[in-house]
């Protein structure tokens, strides 16, 4: 069996809001961003898909370096040789982008699952059937508005809700005050600061959230300020997150690590180079008693990838679920839910197990890259 072609299919997804998660992506407007549907074929009739985009990073930003960077490494060769294929893959990293790379592995493994009549998880040998699932809020104009999302997601059945905030310190503990006393003190909350704060004042949000008793602290200072995360965790009880967006692949989290700079580590499909990434930084983060903390995959297809990785390891709590939903679910027939017991579960079938609306993508397709 050898790969005969890769197409990426770029479609509308229309009528987005407008939405905010941090400075990092300051106020985006409501309207329209752009999907990519990569399809991987075989000389043997099998195909493996994925979706390339997000709602806020169209697909047609990165498609072009899919196919002229990665689609010759992948045509004529075997494609259930995904380590050799991913370390390929991740030598052109400087041509394309991790997003690419993170598409064509996930469709790689869609395809190898449907050519072993296995789900991905199965695949990679399942710790569980199932996991708890959280809220992630977008930024929102008040403290009240906090609290009733918070309130409204406790009573949902959702395991925790997690804040992104104004960023502006003093505000973001007013607001965090104003939850905690919204949902009692034994729900769950977060924090995601969302790279926003300079080291004195993250220290004053996180003593705070000590205080507080939420759960984890995420990402208060810039993404490469490993020197002052050191500092701020060994003053800190709360447990913090970080690795998100930290410069580098997989070997970057070497440093964060040694360095003793995060208690979780952070990553999705998309943003660290597609299922055999994320399994890898799992493993790595098991063999120093730490978990790995899936991010949202920003498209319903990454979500669903991300979600068979969450049930084939054993350091992972949550499923992270963004708000508003209709910034992370399109173009499947039936997109995941959380259960009334806060829990997802995954979609049956071979591969992803997701069934793709292709005929909406058909329907709202605005070009074709081959």
């Amino acid at each position: 069996m050898k790969i005969s072609d890769v197409t990426v299919t770029l479609f509308a997804w229309d009528d987005l809001p407008p939405r905010q998660f941090g400075r990092h992506t300051g106020r985006m407007p409501g309207g329209r961003s752009e999907l990519g549907l990569v399809t991987i074929r075989t000389d043997d009739g099998v195909e493996g898909h994925s979706f390339l985009g997000s709602s806020s990073r169209g697909a047609n930003f990165d498609a072009a370096s899919l196919i002229r960077f990665l689609k010759p490494l992948l045509v004529g060769r075997n494609p259930l040789d995904r380590e050799r294929l991913y370390q390929q893959m991740w030598a052109r990293n400087r041509n394309t982008t991790l997003r690419c790379i993170g598409a064509v592995d996930v469709a790689l493994w869609d395809l190898g699952g449907k050519v072993a009549g296995l789900p991905i998880h199965r695949m990679l040998g399942s710790f569980r059937e199932s996991v708890p699932a959280y809220a992630s809020s977008a930024v929102l104009p008040s403290k009240e508005a906090y609290a009733e999302e918070a309130q409204r997601i406790k009573e949902s059945g959702l395991s925790a809700y997690k804040i992104h905030p104004p960023a502006v310190w003093r505000e973001d503990i007013e607001l965090c005050r104003h939850v905690r006393q919204a949902v009692g003190d034994g729900y769950r909350l977060m924090l995601d600061s969302t790279w926003s704060y300079n080291y004195v004042e993250a220290l004053r949000v996180g003593r705070a959230l000590d205080e507080l008793n939420y759960y984890w602290y995420e990402d208060p200072l810039d993404t490469d300020d490993i020197t002052n995360y050191v500092k701020l965790r060994q003053k800190l009880d709360i447990p913090i997150m970080a690795t998100e967006y930290s410069p580098g692949g997989f070997q970057a989290y070497a440093p964060w690590i040694v360095m003793q700079a995060t208690d979780f580590l952070r990553g999705d499909v998309a943003v660290k180079g597609g299922i055999s990434a994320l399994v890898k930084i799992a493993h790595l983060a098991e063999a120093f008693h730490m978990n790995l903390e899936v991010h949202h995959g920003g498209n319903s297809l990454n979500n669903v990838a991300n979600l068979h990785v969450i049930l084939a390891i054993p350091n992972t709590e949550y499923f992270e679920i963004l708000l508003p939903d209709s910034t992370q679910k399109y173009g499947l027939l039936e997109d995941l839910i959380a259960g009334r017991d806060g829990t997802v579960r995954p979609p049956d079938g071979p591969g992803l197990g997701a069934r793709i609306d292709f005929e909406l993508i058909e329907r709202k397709k605005t070009a074709a890259l081959s």
